[in-house]
């Protein structure tokens, strides 16, 4: 096929390519399905069964005339799913059938014609996305009235010399932590922001922890619990050189993970919480971002149903995760839909609703199990 009999093609899929629609065969034909659904809503709208016939033949003639092309009647339709009244729907439907020119023309006048509603901005709050590239960003979502106050005061302090965004960023640190380093973000005045203390897991082979001592680690990255990730040579200067550091070892078994303490008491201790973070410094749910020093600690088999405080029994889930968690399938079998927390082999995984665990891949490598005895559990 030529590039000639590619365009003829194209022309030639107008409203008509539809009168015998086959979902399955397109399907098996390797077709998108998400393109599959679109030209089955097409479909319906032109070819199925409607109380507005006569709007019906009306709008398959007026598709004709126009010669519009099966995407043009996608996009006409994905813009009639936002008005409710089906009798409006097809009043701007054939509005747009009547406009020519590009793609892009009838985009523009789709707009116009049946705009999107406007989305409620939902409750005020703070996101702060996963880490890529080294760095993250941080949304806020406030009344209007509050976030111009802040623009004003950022755009106030910033030289105007430079990219604006770039200017209202150092400002933003300025504001929040006057006495503090912006770069490094380790708040030292009242009202700063104070520093994340990176705690780096020693759970390395010792050829490696040999190489950062040596200060070779440029190329040796440790994970971290907060979720981020340092080199060997970040971690020398930045906790070893400050003389705050202290050696922590902890002592696990590639099977059964960190040490136990029994049911002595509800909430893990300190040094439990330590561990926990230890094997798994990220929350397991797959996809999750939250590092581990921002979740709480989960009780894998629930307190209530006799669970232990012992470390094989504990793992950091976020907030979120923790909420929706289905504690009770393990014991009545029945499944709330949400998945579960389980461990194999000492490693905290996700179970699916259906009973498929699945890893969260976002950091989980830097795990202690992971660390010491490879992403595969050794044999018993």
């Amino acid at each position: 096929m030529t590039f000639a009999d590619l365009l003829d093609a194209v022309r030639a899929l107008g409203v008509d390519a539809l009168a015998g629609f086959d979902r399955d065969a397109l399907i098996a034909a390797g077709v998108d399905p998400a393109r599959v659904r679109a030209l089955a809503g097409v479909h319906e709208v032109y070819f199925g069964p409607t109380r507005f016939r006569a709007q019906q033949r009306l709008g398959v003639e007026a598709a004709r005339a126009g010669g519009h092309s099966l995407d043009k009647l996608v996009l006409i339709e994905r813009y009639m799913a936002n008005i409710d009244d089906a009798a409006a729907r097809w009043r701007v439907r054939r509005e747009l059938l009547s406009v020519r020119g590009s793609h892009a023309a009838l985009r523009r006048a789709a707009q116009q014609a049946a705009p999107a509603p406007e989305r409620p901005a939902g409750p005020d709050r703070v996101r702060v996305s996963r880490t890529r590239g080294g760095k993250r960003s941080l949304t806020v979502v406030g009344s209007q009235r509050r976030m111009a106050d802040l623009e004003h005061a950022l755009m106030g302090r910033a030289p105007g010399v430079g990219p604006a965004g770039e200017e209202m960023y150092d400002a933003l640190w300025e504001l929040l932590d006057p006495a503090g380093d912006a770069d490094a973000g380790a708040g030292a005045g009242a009202g700063g922001v104070a520093a994340a203390v990176p705690r780096p897991l020693l759970l390395i082979p010792l050829a490696s922890w040999v190489r950062i001592m040596r200060g070779e680690g440029d190329d040796t990255v440790l994970g971290l619990s907060d979720a981020t990730t340092m080199t060997g040579a970040e971690f020398l200067n930045q906790v070893v050189a400050t003389g705050a550091f202290e050696l922590e070892a902890a002592l696990f078994h590639p099977q059964e993970g960190a040490v136990n303490l029994y049911r002595t008491a509800r909430f893990a201790n300190q040094k439990q919480r330590d561990l926990a973070r230890a094997v798994t410094p990220v929350c397991p749910v797959p996809g999750c971002r939250h590092g581990a020093e921002a979740c709480e600690i989960h009780h894998i088999q629930t307190w209530k149903h006799g669970g232990e405080t012992n470390l094989a029994n504990l793992v950091p889930v976020c907030r979120y995760h923790n909420r929706i968690n289905d504690d009770d399938q393990p014991v009545t079998g029945r499944s709330n839909g949400r998945g579960r927390i389980d461990t194999a082999h000492g490693r905290p995984t996700w179970v699916s609703p259906r009973g498929y665990p699945a890893k969260n891949p976002h950091h989980a490598h830097f795990g202690a199990m992971e660390q010491l005895f490879g992403t595969d559990p050794p044999p018993g």
